[in-house]
């Protein structure tokens, strides 16, 4: 019985794999608004029944794709980490780094920063595998522990991240400012550490 599980769960995963890229190019070429789960099934060649028991809103999909941004970023960083005197330093060149990226796609990252904002529980988990991934990567180049004082900062740290993000997102501010927030907000949180 278990013969067939491998093939399976890889067919499976590229499935996912391939909605979650359906996904991406709608909101790509059209923002939020653009990603209806008919058009991703039809791009995917998926039968929509099929999308629907992978994922059962734009908001899962778009936070799939969020995650796996983050997942990249974090094997990336692994690969090769940044350089700073101190551990603000490093955690606002990560942040100028995975900020960057995002602002090379305006309406895909406005698009998944909506898709955060989502009220449904059913991307409650994807939220938290986001931030967890976000954490890690800010931990890991800070060099932090994992003490109270600094699981508080990071916490606090992708909020403000966040915040910075959806006013971008939202014409409120420009990259140049996004950057110098961020680099601000680690200095202040982390100067400590």
């Amino acid at each position: 019985m278990t013969t067939g599980a491998a093939p399976r769960a890889a067919e499976t995963a590229e499935r996912r794999r391939r909605l979650v890229a359906a996904a991406v190019e709608l909101a790509r070429d059209g923002g939020y608004e653009a990603v209806h789960m008919r058009d991703v099934a039809a791009r995917a060649d998926v039968a929509l029944a099929t999308l629907y028991r992978q994922y059962s809103s734009k908001d899962q999909l778009l936070l799939a794709a969020l995650a796996d941004q983050s997942r990249t970023l974090r094997d990336h960083l692994a690969a090769r980490p940044v350089e700073g005197r101190t551990p603000h330093d490093r955690v606002a060149r990560v942040l100028t780094l995975a900020t960057r990226a995002l602002t090379r796609e305006p309406t895909l990252t406005a698009a998944m920063v909506t898709a955060l904002g989502s009220p449904e529980p059913q991307a409650a988990a994807t939220k938290l595998e986001i931030l967890d991934l976000l954490g890690s990567i800010v931990r890991d180049a800070g060099d932090l522990g994992d003490g109270e004082d600094d699981a508080a900062a990071m916490r606090t740290l992708g909020y403000v991240w966040l915040a910075v993000l959806s006013a971008w997102s939202s014409g409120m501010v420009d990259d140049e400012t996004m950057t110098e927030d961020l680099a601000t907000a680690a200095e202040l949180l982390l100067a400590t550490s």
